[in-house]
């Protein structure tokens, strides 16, 4: 018997939130793009900067001299001293501080340790496409709250609207992907009073805080001394240090918070690669002044938007982070997937098209995402195609 048992219909075998995550949008463009030769402007996988040499050499030495077991699931203790030494605002590397697999993870594990099913969390757009995954992974209920474009910022009562008894977390990123935003004091202060008068956690995907440009500082929630002690920092090392595929990412949180995160982190993944772990903190490159890519990076990024303003491309500088978001209406009248289809043929360049970073896909269509963080070579072997 098919699709029933004793008369009885099957199941749907599947959670409901599972069937609620949204694949790879691209999926179909990386196939034309790999057909095509293309050039990638699309992921923000770094062609730049270039993973330095001594990490490279202190995980190939940690792998030989048998760094090759478990480490403490919360994470190697250097790479931790060195990430707690990073941040303006002290932290304690032995209770604030949890190295996990990627950003990725950072941002499950918080989540899942912060919601649970039914409870609300706003998320401002446009958003990190994971964050809609994260929140329908723990059977939550995503809350938009949408940034004023051009500029891309934040109504204190828009926001204020989108807090109720059911919320029980806000998350934010700064600097943003996709818009290449900080968020002002102004805006944080805001969030603290909301935040406090609905007892609300803040978590803060600050994985771009060491791509700032144009002579900022990074403004992480740990700043304000309203969130201080109800939010949770997601970091990662994948773009800074160009290790992707490393995977090595954290959380910062209070003692009590982080707690209760690196059970939910042993529980999915048990502790991110040590021989990696044990390069990236010994290599001395996460904190201090030896490694600091972003002043080369506002170069690419200035490049780019030479190359996309020329065409008629309109956006905000982008502050952090590596993304632009580009306004299409001066170049096509066109939605944005057609648009990015039609540059892949005609010019084998590969942009991002901005519906998945709303919830509604209508308002993204006049966006596409593009990413700088490219060799210079790139960037003008991009322009030529695109002159073309």
């Amino acid at each position: 018997m098919t699709g029933a048992v004793a008369g009885r219909a099957l199941r749907d075998p599947f959670a409901v939130r599972a069937q609620h995550l949204n694949g790879s949008s691209l999926a179909e463009l990386f196939v034309l793009a790999r057909e095509r030769s293309a050039i990638d402007l699309a992921v923000g996988t770094p062609g730049f900067p270039v993973t330095p040499p001594r990490l490279i050499e202190g995980a190939v030495e940690a792998l030989r001299s048998g760094r090759n077991q478990y480490e403490a699931a919360h994470g190697e203790a250097m790479l931790r001293r060195q990430i707690a030494d990073s941040f303006s605002t002290p932290a304690d590397p032995d209770t604030d501080i949890t190295v996990t697999v990627g950003g990725t993870e950072a941002l499950c594990a918080a989540v899942l340790a912060s919601v649970d099913p039914g409870d609300e969390v706003v998320i401002l757009e446009p958003f990190y496409e994971n964050f809609v995954n994260a929140i329908a992974l723990a059977g939550g209920v995503p809350r938009v709250v949408s940034l004023r474009a051009p500029h891309w910022r934040l109504d204190a009562a828009e926001l204020a609207e989108a807090f109720g008894p059911r919320t029980r977390a806000l998350i934010v990123n700064s600097p943003s992907n996709p818009t290449g935003r900080m968020l002002t004091l102004e805006e944080l202060d805001e969030i603290a009073r909301l935040c406090e008068r609905w007892d609300v956690t803040v978590i803060s995907d600050e994985v771009y805080a060491g791509l700032v440009f144009d002579g900022r500082n990074h403004l992480s929630v740990m700043d304000v001394p309203g969130l201080r002690d109800r939010s949770i920092v997601i970091g990662s090392l994948s773009k800074s240090l160009a290790v992707s595929g490393w995977r090595l990412g954290y959380l910062r949180a209070e003692a009590r918070r982080t707690d209760v995160l690196r059970r939910v982190h042993e529980v999915t993944s048990n502790g991110a690669a040590a021989p990696l772990q044990f390069a990236a903190g010994h290599a001395g490159l996460v904190a201090g002044e030896r490694w600091r890519p972003a002043i080369d990076l506002a170069a690419r990024r200035d490049v780019a938007q030479q190359i996309f303003g020329d065409l008629g491309f309109t956006f905000q500088p982008a502050e952090g982070g590596c993304f632009l978001l580009a306004d299409i209406s001066a170049v096509t009248a066109a939605d944005c997937r057609d648009y990015v289809r039609r540059l892949l043929e005609e010019s084998a360049v590969l942009v991002v098209p901005a519906t998945p970073f709303f919830a509604d896909p209508e308002r993204g269509s006049r966006y596409v995402r593009i990413a700088f963080n490219r060799t210079l070579d790139t960037l003008r072997a991009a322009e030529r195609n695109l002159s073309r």
